[in-house]
């Protein structure tokens, strides 16, 4: 089983918390914004986008470059992979309950669920 620094995700967890953080880190994904750009979707002050930003910081989520006047923030992935490795522990968990009833529900003579659809790149043989 992986160890996992609690406070580090205490402080992850704290961080997407907030709605309007994981929109802030969802834009990230898709490339660099500057504080206003993050701020904009808010219709919220560049003090106000700027706390948000600390918070993501300090979990290590963002990075903040500052260029000139303008900072610009990047998304740092590897924390998200640390919260994704301790919630996986919770996903083998559910998926191994979700098997069990699938067979139980098969057994009591349920119909059966609809065929999976192929995976892509197969021909679905």
């Amino acid at each position: 089983m992986v160890e996992h620094d609690s406070q580090t995700l205490d402080t992850i967890f704290h961080a997407l918390g907030d709605a309007t953080r994981r929109a802030m880190l969802g834009d990230l994904a898709v490339g660099d914004r500057t504080v206003g750009e993050l701020a904009e979707p808010f219709a919220m002050s560049l003090a106000a986008a700027s706390k948000h930003i600390k918070v993501l910081e300090a979990a290590g989520l963002i990075r903040r470059d500052v260029r000139g006047r303008t900072h610009v923030c990047s998304l740092e992935p590897m924390p998200l992979m640390s919260a994704d490795q301790w919630l996986g522990v919770y996903r083998r968990f559910w998926t191994g309950r979700l098997d069990t009833l699938e067979i139980l529900l098969r057994a009591d003579g349920a119909a059966p669920p609809p065929p999976k659809p192929p995976l892509p790149g197969t021909k679905g043989e």
